[in-house]
């Protein structure tokens, strides 16, 4: 399907939920020579994902890894995006409220919509 929307794949993949289906789907929808980018660690049994090597292989797909920062850095990456003036809430994609969490993060199995999910606590 991503293949399908995007005219063969997208050029940029990134994984941020650390599960081994999220991270195969990510590589899967890359276009030749794409790029997947997994942040944050896998843990436990999630540690090793059966990634598809044949596909990153005869597509030249690249694999990059990012651990995150430190917290102590966090400061001067604020400081960065308010001097870029880079609009964080253009990422936000839908705002829901807590009671709705659970649905939201169930209904990532399928199709969901363009940019993050934010949860409020705020009714």
């Amino acid at each position: 399907m991503i293949h399908e929307i995007t005219g063969g794949g997208a050029h940029v993949s990134v994984d941020a939920l650390g599960s081994p289906a999220t991270a195969v789907a990510s590589v899967l929808s890359l276009r030749r020579r794409g790029r997947h980018v997994q942040v944050g660690l896998l843990l436990g049994a999630d540690s090793t994902p059966p990634l598809p090597m044949d596909r990153v292989l005869a597509w030249e797909l690249s694999l990059h890894g990012s651990h995150g920062i430190a917290a102590h850095e966090y400061r001067g990456l604020l400081d960065l995006i308010a001097a870029a003036g880079v609009d964080p809430a253009a990422l936000v994609g839908r705002v829901v409220p807590l009671e709705e969490a659970g649905a939201a993060l169930a209904a990532m199995d399928g199709p969901t919509p363009a940019g993050m999910t934010v949860v409020s606590l705020e009714p």
